[in-house]
């Protein structure tokens, strides 16, 4: 007898209960089961979905329960590359493996669970299902008569059939049926508003010209319509035939004219599958392409062949990028793709933000003849569906997207390229919380290909590891369009002395009143709104957030204060609510201030906005992104999101509105992130033919991220931030865990947290762990949502495994945190 076969099952369940694997055994009926598969368990006293993930192991003195049944899906929901890659992330960032595949599964995918009836086929000797043990079937009952004929159009859901016995007495007799061989009885993953979209596809019956053959008379819109489908039908090429959906047709001539043609057989209606497509109404041109006949400059040509050497050997290997805005990374990526794409591997690029998704999409469908997916949180959830389904399907040559993208099924991949590896837009903030550029690394070493990263300012982890080695380093340092910009810093202290109250200095007022015919510029200030803080100025009210108590933005569209914690939005008052007073100010500014004061003072100039709010309104970022890109905008006002990927030759001018918005907040990353804002959105002038100039404000001139910038030392502040690095053990040097608590009382959480520091500090001297424990200490943002946060950090060469036992609700864990706030 051979032994009972294990595998382990992710069960889709909330709680401390969802947070590991179980061992479920294999009924032969269900011999076959893959890895991937959904399937149908016991947990507790309740049935509930479950992911087949590989190989189970039995615990001594349990036994192991078996699977009920197998949930219809279509085979594996995820290839056994995305099977390998869930588990590596479920165990890296202390994810629930459940969770982890819901991330890489279309939205509402597993929502709903259904069990479909559906009536066999019939046996052309005798008009019944056959039964291969019985012979023909009995004469059914009338109750199992009035099932069978609910089932004779198609299948049905079993909750959708009428039940005069009751529910338990029709599952009977549809499981005895079953055993009769006259329906099949399948549990089916339902999708939820994220299902395929079916359209209906009229033609001509056979035969069919102008209706004259008919016996009754055509009115005149239906011979309009019939008259159309003929039209169709002659334009149509050769051995195709000519179909309209169904709806146009409705439209133009009256579903009941279509709804008459079809009971006198004059047409026919086909049912087909009408797939969403993101970049369907988008041109694919020469935009932002490489000109054709030119070549590759030698540093650029190094690099290709370092990847294809890496792409021969077989081997793992990451390489970094590494040089100049304006270098010529996208034209590495396009060589790269090529040489992918001619080998028949598909490939994966990752960008941080969907408004660079756009641009490098259109190059690639510009100098690539290939079939590109695009994956972002800005999708509508059907059509981040049918792109799902494209991709597991195997229809699609390159994916791009934001750090979603890199959980699209791909079944193989021969490239992977993450292009502005530094930024923190990779970092997730909600479960499985991965950072996208390491988990790209890991689907390198799962598939056995390159890694690409690019960025003219890495992050100081990957600094750290190309100078010790474990990245290969390629230097772009030519700048291949236009000279490197002029660099001018404007001291904000002296502006202020003189009067200046506005956003814009003399010098940054000067240049954009110089701007000369056909030349743009780009103003970044990396903060929304029109003022940071509303207060009252007789008694000195701040407005703030009652959840989060941190000052409320005012947003001059639609007159809101809004959080720009928690996302709650208010009315502004027209009087102080503690003393009544009109006289309520605005102080600091965001975007939008920007924005209005271009506006006014500027009349002739035509301006636009990209940040947060607009990316969240679908379709805009896309259209200010292209109107600037044509020309049609002459500024474009945005938060770090205009910082990026934008290769625009008219762009003369790049003013840096306030330098200090993140300099000083109290985390390690704060002066990395402002030197990357700062460098890359500098790197935006210049690329044409004409001079550029970058104007950079700030109140603190001598900082070292403003100095690095201005001087352009990036050596000298890298050096720097690693031996910051290195004396604190964090990354490269280490690695850090943050596990937040959050509860209504602010006593209670802090007590938590204390709880657990104690807790983990004592397993850490058991086990001789080098972790170093702190906290509890508030967030920066204390409270949010009626919540009180504490937070608590590990650091060392590997803390998660002093969370060998994970805490659960109400604690969160962040494994590599982008940010200790």
């Amino acid at each position: 007898m051979s032994a009972t076969r294990l595998v382990a099952v992710a069960v889709d369940a909330a709680g401390a209960g969802g947070m590991r694997t179980y061992s479920y055994a294999v009924p032969d009926s269900l011999a076959g089961l893959e890895p991937g598969e959904a399937v149908l368990v016991e947990f507790g006293r309740r049935q509930a979905l479950g992911i087949v993930l590989g190989q189970g192991e039995a615990v001594p003195g349990i036994e192991a329960k078996p699977i009920l049944d197998r949930v219809r899906a279509d085979g594996p929901l995820l290839p056994a590359l995305g099977m390998r890659l869930a588990t590596w992330i479920s165990g890296h960032y202390l994810a629930p493996p459940a969770l982890t595949l819901r991330a890489m599964l279309p939205p509402g995918m597993l929502e709903r669970l259904e069990l479909v009836a559906e009536r066999r086929p019939t046996d052309p000797d005798d008009g019944t299902a056959a039964d291969p043990a019985e012979g023909p079937a009995e004469e059914a009952a009338p109750a199992d008569a009035a099932i069978l004929e609910a089932l004779a159009a198609g299948p049905r859901q079993v909750r959708t059939i009428d039940a005069p016995e009751g529910r338990p007495a029709l599952l009977r007799r549809l499981r005895a049926l079953q055993a009769r061989g006259l329906v099949d009885l399948d549990w089916t993953l339902l999708a939820a508003g994220a299902g395929p979209r079916w359209v209906r596809h009229v033609r001509l019956a056979a035969g069919v010209t102008d209706g004259s053959g008919t016996t009754s008379r055509l009115g005149p819109r239906q011979l309009a319509l019939l008259a159309e489908l003929r039209e169709v039908g002659e334009d149509s090429a050769a051995g195709e035939v000519g179909e309209v959906p169904a709806p146009e047709l409705a439209a133009r001539h009256g579903s009941s004219a279509l709804a008459g043609l079809l009971r006198r057989g004059l047409v026919e209606i086909d049912v087909r599958e009408a797939p969403r497509r993101p970049l369907g109404a988008r041109q694919a041109g020469r935009r932002g392409a490489r000109p054709a006949g030119s070549d590759l400059s030698p540093e650029q040509a190094a690099a290709v062949d370092a990847v294809e050497r890496a792409v021969a050997t077989g081997g793992t290997r990451t390489l970094l990028f590494d040089g100049v805005t304006g270098g010529g990374k996208t034209a590495i990526y396009v060589e790269l793709l090529a040489g992918t794409l001619a080998r028949g591997r598909p490939a994966l690029v990752l960008v941080p933000e969907i408004a660079l998704a756009l641009p490098l999409v259109d190059r690639l469908r510009a100098d690539l003849d290939a079939r590109v997916a695009i994956v972002h949180s800005g999708l509508a959830d059907g059509e981040r569906a049918d792109e799902w389904r494209r991709i597991r399907r195997g229809e699609v040559e390159v994916v791009v997207g934001t750090r979603l993208a890199v959980l699209a099924p791909l079944a193989d991949v021969g490239l992977i390229i993450v292009d502005e590896e530094h930024d923190a837009a990779f970092k997730s903030d909600r479960t499985p919380r991965l950072q996208a550029r390491d988990v790209a690394l890991q689907l390198g070493r799962l598939a056995g290909v390159p890694v690409v990263l690019g960025s003219a300012t890495p992050s100081v982890e990957t600094e750290g590891r190309a100078r010790d080695g474990a990245i290969e380093r390629h230097r772009l340092t030519t700048r291949l369009s236009g000279a490197p910009p002029r660099i001018e810093v404007v001291d904000l202290r002296a502006e202020l002395k003189d009067g200046n109250l506005g956003m814009l200095s003399r010098s940054l007022g000067s240049a954009l009143a110089a701007l000369e015919e056909g030349e743009q510029a780009i103003l970044v200030i990396n903060r929304r709104g029109t003022a940071s803080v509303v207060l009252c100025r007789d008694c000195g009210y701040v407005a703030t957030c009652p959840d989060c108590t941190r000052p409320l933005v005012y947003h001059q569209a639609g007159q809101t204060l809004r959080c720009h914690h928690c996302g709650r939005a208010w009315p502004m008052p027209s009087r102080c609510p503690t003393c009544g007073s009109a006289r309520i100010r605005y102080l600091g500014g965001g975007t939008e201030r920007v924005e209005r004061e271009v506006k006014d003072r500027f009349p002739g100039l035509r301006v636009g906005r990209l940040d947060r709010d607009v990316v969240e309104r679908r379709g805009a970022a896309e259209r200010v992104v292209d109107d600037f890109t044509d020309g049609r905008l002459d500024v474009l006002v945005g938060t770090s999101l205009v910082t990026k990927g934008l290769d625009i030759p008219a762009v003369t001018l790049v003013g840096i509105v306030s330098a200090d918005v993140a300099l000083n907040l109290p985390d390690e990353r704060a002066a990395e992130r402002t030197y990357q804002l700062l460098a890359q959105a500098v790197g935006r002038a210049g690329r044409g033919d004409r001079p550029g100039a970058a104007i950079l404000q700030t109140y603190q001139p001598e900082h070292p991220a403003i100095v690095a910038v201005a001087e352009r030392r990036a050596e000298a502040f890298y050096d720097a931030e690693l031996d910051l690095r290195r004396r604190f053990g964090s990354p490269p040097f280490g690695r850090l865990v943050k596990l937040t608590v959050a509860l209504a009382a602010r006593d209670e959480a802090q007590a938590a947290g204390e709880s657990l520091v104690e807790q983990l500090r004592a397993r850490a001297a058991a086990t001789g762990e080098r972790v170093e424990v702190a906290g509890p200490a508030p967030a920066f943002v204390a409270r949010r949502g009626e919540r009180w946060r504490f937070n608590v950090v590990l650091r060392g060469p590997d803390p998660v495994r002093l969370l060998a036992d994970p805490p659960g609700a109400p604690w969160s864990i962040d494994v590599d945190p982008e940010s200790l706030l």
